[in-house]
Order: C-alpha cells, then structure tokens, then sequence
C-alpha cells in the first residue's frame, strides 16, 4: 500500500482506474483535496490494480511543462494510459455506422485475465460488454512490453456457419517475436468469455474456432509497436467486411496493406487531435 504522499511523485497517466490515480486526477486538475478526502477516496475500495511499478518511466524533464503539452508524442513506445488516451480520439472520429459494428474492450483486461487473482473480475466486465452482439470485438494487447491486436470475429454466430465464420485475427507488427506464443492464453481467455455467457457451445468446438495471423507490414524499430495497433484499429473499422468468411481471407491484411510513411501521417494528426480533444 502506498502513503498518502506518494501519488505526487507519479504521473498521473501511469494509473488507471487504481484509488492513487484517483486522487492524482484531482490534484493535476488542481482541485483541492484534504487528507481526509483522499482516505475516504481510498475507502471506496477501488480495486483496479496498478501497473505502476511494472512500466518503465523514462527519466522526466524537472521543467514546468503546459497542460497542452500533457499528452505523450507517438513518437515515444506507449505505456496504456497513453494508448487509451489516443484510442479514445480515434475512435471519436471514426464512422458511427462502422463503430457500431464493433465492441472494444480496455487495453489491460487481458493482462489481467492472465492474472488469476484478477481473471473472475475481468470476465465480468467483459460480459457487461455483449460482445457476441456485435461482428467484430478489438481486445488491445499489451504482454511482455510489446503491443498487438486481438480481433474476435462474428463471435454471435453459430461456430458451423460458412458465410459469417467464427474466427479471432491476431495483427502483430513484430512476428518475429512470435505471435502464437500468446496462443493458449487467448484460447482460454475465449472458452471463459462462452463459459460465463453460458452459452451451449462445448470446448472442443470452442478450441477449433481458428486463429488467424496474417502477414501484416512490420515496425522499423522498437517503439512503433502501439502506433501501429492503433492504426490498424484504424484501418479495420473502415475496411471490415460485414460478414467475414475465411475463404476471402486475408483480405485487405496483406504485407502492402500500408507503409511506413502512413503510420508516421496518421500519428502526426491523431496526436494534434488528441492535444485539442484532452
């Protein structure tokens, strides 16, 4: 547990939804709080857990830096409040008729499920989503410091349908760092997600339900992992077939799907739209 004092020696970006970010929120906001208030926050029992301690923070400027100037530029690798931050202005400006093609869930739940003091907790957040409502559902993953995408497909359907398949796409912009290791953590992740629905499907049937990993375009160094992942949200929400069948696949996910000078214009505005809209 940390003392009251401690919230003020970390960025208030570094938390989440932990009682600490809380409290930090309202100081950056410059709202007044007492000692009192801030136990009581605490008391409220916001058991979110912190990552604090297992994101590395680069050493920080001592000067006096401008609310306009808070969010974090693309340029440097993006730790989840970051990325939750640019997620949020992405998706403000995407089509409502695409965005209603598609649930997303929070950056962290899926390392959290990996957590199993955490993974009942997660498992009935994620049933508050309905994601078997919609086509498409987007799970954001960060695991072992890198970023990729997780795309559940028509996930509703019936796990024989041939027009509307069942499958999850796994979109990595480093597959040398191999990819299907995360294999059996998504498989279990997908059997709980029907197991708490209840829905009738076995886990044999469950587990046959494909894993896809195209040859998307791959980083150039290693801190382009997250501005990819969100320019392939991105590109998926306008690009998605509304029914998707395997035997079109890879569809548009090719190596050529875009270049590197795409990503550098898309992060250069949506970093500018994120200053405005924050």
């Amino acid at each position: 547990h940390y003392v009251l004092a401690d919230y003020n020696r970390y960025p208030v970006s570094k938390h989440r939804s932990c009682w600490i970010h809380v409290v930090g929120y309202l100081r950056a906001s410059r709202k007044k709080i007492t000692k009192q208030e801030a136990q009581r926050l605490r008391s409220l029992k916001l058991t979110a857990p912190c990552f604090l301690d297992n994101i590395p923070c680069r050493a920080r400027s001592k000067r006096l830096v401008t609310r306009k100037k808070s969010t974090p530029k693309l340029k440097n690798k993006l730790d989840s409040g970051s990325f939750e931050c640019y997620l949020e202005t992405l998706w403000s400006r995407l089509p409502a008729d695409k965005r209603d093609l598609f649930t997303r869930l929070d950056c962290q739940w899926f390392a959290w499920y990996r957590k199993a003091s955490y993974r009942e907790k997660v498992l009935s957040w994620v049933k508050r989503k309905e994601i078997f409502s919609t086509k498409y559902v987007l799970v954001p993953i960060v695991c072992w410091g890198h970023w990729s995408l997780l795309i559940f497909c028509h996930f509703g359907e019936s796990l024989q349908s041939k027009t509307r398949t069942p499958c999850m796409l796994l979109l990595d912009s480093l597959q040398m760092s191999d990819a299907l290791r995360l294999e059996a953590d998504i498989r279990r992740f997908m059997f709980d997600i029907y197991k708490a629905e209840g829905r009738p499907e076995n886990k044999q049937m469950i587990y046959q339900v494909p894993l896809l990993v195209p040859k998307v375009p791959q980083q150039r160094n290693g801190k382009e992992c997250g501005n990819f992942v969100l320019y392939f949200i991105n590109l998926f929400v306008k690009s998605a077939p509304e029914n998707f069948n395997i035997d079109n696949y890879p569809y548009f996910m090719k190596n050529d799907w875009f270049n590197a000078e795409a990503v550098e214009r898309f992060c250069e505005r949506l970093h500018a739209l994120a200053c405005n809209f924050h």
